[in-house]
């Protein structure tokens, strides 16, 4: 699709999506442009689009059993994308990222014990766990010459908390893009391990990482250390199918993965979707170039937003993900105001970043899984509310 053809469908088709949601955040207004859904806006990949046009041509939706193809598409994808072969882990169906978390934190934890955030991090872990009656434990990232950062020391007091009994960790992390590294990951192992901290490591941003970073899979460094652990993965957020298909729990722990078959069968949680079952076996059986050029996309997309941001708005570099995490703070607008700023001068509807934590107070995320156009007229939004004053 090109720029002007995504142009003129973004604003309806997003605010037909969530009308509401536009005008609560956004004022509802029709020339405002969404750029705040972490999804690519772009058209999907065509072996998803077959796949699902195919089956829906079968024209039988009824009940499906749940194919093997499932796991050894994953598996084969993550190999040859990651180097990880799933070697002695179970792979386990889930409707979403949050069932997940919500499932693992009932299992594994106690009404009243602690479970550790790095904000500023995505806006639904903190009401997942309170809504499981157990407390936020922030372990807030640091921010250093440009580049977000985990303080280790405030993670081993924290961890060392004897109410403390679960983790949640974002690799890639949203929203500011951070791909963290082996020797990151090591450390974060080696502390939870020493504390006996549960880690649910959220890694749906797996694929989404630019070069030169590589993801690192939590999960055998978690092993190697002894940390009890299970891994959120699936490829909602890789091909823009969060409203089609399921996601996968990972684990080396089989009494991990048995506890939450148990509740996905007492709950009927993976009762499965013949179209959701079609595209994730398409996804994962692509040959990858769709998302190559996604990348592509994305880091041309990055380059362009530092080389053209107006002054005094500055972009964290993405290392990961498909978005941008925008440092807004020279404008020196008060929180409500800077909401407010981006889309009634700017004209965007972005994602305000106290949204992730006061931590993010003071930035927005953007997602620039977009034709360069797009971006282009965001960034000529923006150039123009600057220069307003």
């Amino acid at each position: 699709m090109d720029g002007d053809d995504i142009l003129t469908r973004l604003t309806p088709n997003a605010q037909a999506a969530d009308p509401a949601s536009m005008k609560r955040h956004f004022g509802g207004a029709s020339d405002v442009l969404p750029l705040w859904i972490a999804e690519p806006y772009l058209d999907l990949a065509p072996e998803i689009i077959a796949a699902l046009q195919q089956r829906s041509a079968v024209e039988w939706y009824g009940y499906e059993t749940r194919p093997a193809a499932i796991g050894a598409s994953f598996w084969s994808w993550m190999e040859r994308r990651h180097g990880w072969d799933g070697a002695e882990l179970t792979a386990v169906v889930s409707p979403s990222v949050g069932t997940s978390i919500g499932v693992l934190l009932d299992q594994h934890t106690e009404p009243g014990d602690g479970v550790i955030l790095q904000p500023p991090v995505f806006t639904d872990f903190k009401p997942l766990i309170r809504t499981a009656h157990r407390d936020p434990v922030r372990n807030s990232l640091t921010f250093t010459e440009g580049r977000y950062g985990i303080d280790f020391d405030d993670l081993a007091a924290r961890a060392a908390e004897p109410t403390t009994r679960a983790m949640i960790l974002c690799n890639p992390h949203n929203p500011v893009g951070r791909v963290w590294a082996r020797d990151e990951l090591e450390q974060v192992a080696a502390i939870c391990s020493e504390h006996d901290v549960f880690v649910i490591a959220d890694e749906i941003h797996a694929d989404l990482v630019l070069a030169p970073h590589t993801f690192t899979p939590f999960g055998p460094i978690a092993s190697a250390a002894g940390t009890r652990w299970a891994a959120i993965h699936g490829p909602i957020k890789t091909f823009g199918m969060a409203g089609v298909c399921d996601t996968l729990l990972i684990t080396d722990d089989e009494s991990i993965a048995q506890q939450f078959n148990r509740t996905s069968s007492q709950f009927h949680l993976t009762r499965n979707n013949v179209f959701g079952l079609a595209a994730l076996v398409a996804a994962y059986g692509s040959d990858g170039t769709w998302l190559d050029e996604l990348l592509d996309l994305t880091a041309s997309n990055a380059a362009l937003l530092a080389a053209e941001l107006p002054e005094p708005l500055q972009l964290v570099e993405p290392e990961g993900t498909y978005l941008a995490w925008i440092d807004f703070r020279g404008l020196g607008l008060d929180v409500p105001d800077l909401a407010e700023w981006l889309w009634s001068s700017a004209r965007l509807a972005l994602s305000p970043g106290h949204w992730f934590g006061r931590e993010g107070a003071g930035f927005a995320r953007m997602t620039i899984a977009a034709p360069q156009a797009v971006i282009e007229d965001a960034v000529g939004r923006l150039r123009s509310a600057v220069d307003a004053g």
